[in-house]
């Protein structure tokens, strides 16, 4: 009897990482809303007393067109949009386009979060709010990072 018992658990077990292999895996930097995906939304750790931070972010399998209209977060007071290399800060507007994958980073075009309440501290997240024009809200976590 002991070893028809010790048997079932051996074959339960096997046909669980069995079945575990195929499936694919989920990542805890994604989120989604109706018309796309966002992934890793973060930002470098900042210093004492640094007034705002950049968040870097992809948005891909882009179903139809869309815009992101907002950010919220509580670490910070207001968030703006803006260009590498310009001065012209503005509301968050953002054009994602169906079909394609469009990147927020230091580099090009980033959303700024300003009036940071206090740093942020390499290895947290802090919660996250992207409101999209037709796919609604997302919450999100806003990972702190070295670098991506």
């Amino acid at each position: 009897m002991t070893q028809l018992i010790d048997r079932r658990h051996l074959l339960r077990a096997a046909a669980a990482a069995g079945l575990g292999a195929c499936l694919p895996r989920a990542r805890a930097c994604e989120f989604f809303c109706t018309t796309l995906r966002v992934t890793h939304p973060w930002t470098r750790a900042s210093a004492p007393g640094a007034t705002s931070a950049v968040i870097n972010m992809k948005f891909d399998e882009v179903l139809q067109d869309d815009r992101l209209i907002g950010i919220e977060t509580p670490v910070a007071a207001s968030a703006e949009i803006g260009r590498a290399g310009s001065r012209d800060k503005r509301a968050v507007d953002f054009a994602i386009p169906a079909g394609q994958e469009t990147e927020l980073s230091e580099t090009g075009t980033f959303i700024r979060l300003t009036g940071l309440k206090h740093p942020l501290e390499i290895a947290r997240s802090y919660p996250l709010t992207l409101v999209f024009e037709k796919g609604g809200s997302i919450e999100a976590d806003l990972s702190v990072d070295y670098d991506n």
